[in-house]
């Protein structure tokens, strides 16, 4: 017995150095371009460590102090700032995205057109960021066709002013970043409900159940890991946003610094070549990042797990 089994571990341990082969790229390369510059930056992130014109002051280390001297600047705004752009984006986009993977995946409606369709919904995704925003730019500019249009129909007696009003700004970052990304989180959708098993759906409707039901009832809780990716994903994206609000704003981000980003702010250190104190907001946004997007993983999985703790009892009580 111990003869026959040691030929078949020789040749699992054959197959599993070729296995290593094939995955070390990926290794090889997350070790060089990821995992390697951040810990350099954080290192450099506890250095006095910048540029005064030709002299290059540092690196020295100070400990804690860029922190300390950060949480002393509008490091909380613009944390603030970043996180209710990124909300008041995706909160509608991922109510339309749902809505709109529903529609395309109901065998009842069977929509025609839907290849076009997708297509169109697809295609702001593809634009670039900087392109879409120089659009949003000469769209609702003082003199803008947006402007021209609420004038003459008697919605504003004179232009109002998107770009200098709070609300307009951050409004228009929203709609921007909302308009190129809902079409992908519908795409995804659509993939997660289409790998929902149709049984389900016809067991569902014997026992009369009503399309909102089966719904929330069947399609929510079987593409929760899907939404909790989207969730995700789009909480990185919105947390390093910065094209869109650095090219609306020219950089400054006003009125009054509401449509400063993190990144934005890290830019600003980056311009300045002050390496130590962007390090310090780099390390910063990784650990926000980091903690939120643990915190969404735990509320989904601690949820899978009540779940499946009730259908147990449901099944054995």
């Amino acid at each position: 017995m111990n003869a026959e089994s040691t030929p078949k571990k020789r040749k699992r341990s054959r197959y599993a150095k070729w296995g290593y082969l094939f995955i070390s790229p990926f290794f090889i390369v997350f070790i060089v371009f990821s995992l390697i510059p951040l810990c350099s930056t954080i290192y450099y992130s506890f250095f006095q460590y910048y540029r005064q014109g030709l002299k290059i002051i540092g690196p020295t280390f100070t400990g804690m102090a860029n922190y300390v001297k950060l949480f002393q600047t509008d490091l909380p705004n613009y944390l603030g700032n970043t996180l209710l752009i990124w909300l008041i984006g995706f909160v509608p986009q991922i109510i339309i995205s749902l809505l709109l993977a529903a529609w395309f995946t109901n065998q009842r409606l069977n929509l025609r057109g839907q290849g076009f369709f997708k297509t169109v919904i697809y295609m702001p995704n593809l634009i670039m960021a900087s392109a879409f925003a120089m659009l949003f730019f000469a769209l609702f500019s003082d003199n803008g066709p947006v402007n021209g249009s609420l004038v003459s129909l008697g919605i504003f007696s004179q232009p109002f002013r998107f770009l200098a009003s709070i609300a307009g700004t951050r409004g228009l970052i929203s709609f921007m970043n909302f308009l190129m990304w809902f079409g992908n989180t519908t795409i995804l959708l659509m993939a997660a409900i289409m790998g929902v098993d149709p049984g389900l759906y016809e067991a569902a409707e014997i026992d009369g159940a009503s399309s909102s039901q089966m719904f929330w009832r069947i399609t929510i809780p079987l593409i929760r890991p899907i939404m909790a990716y989207v969730l995700v994903t789009s909480l990185i994206g919105g947390l390093q946003m910065f094209d869109v609000p650095q090219i609306l704003t020219n950089g400054s981000g006003n009125p009054d610094r509401s449509a400063t980003t993190m990144i934005m702010y890290l830019n600003n250190h980056m311009y300045s070549k002050n390496y130590g104190m962007a390090g310090a907001v780099s390390t910063v946004l990784f650990l926000i990042c980091a903690a939120l997007c643990f915190l969404i993983y735990f509320i989904t999985t601690n949820n899978d797990g009540f779940a499946g703790n009730k259908r147990k009892r449901g099944v054995h009580g």
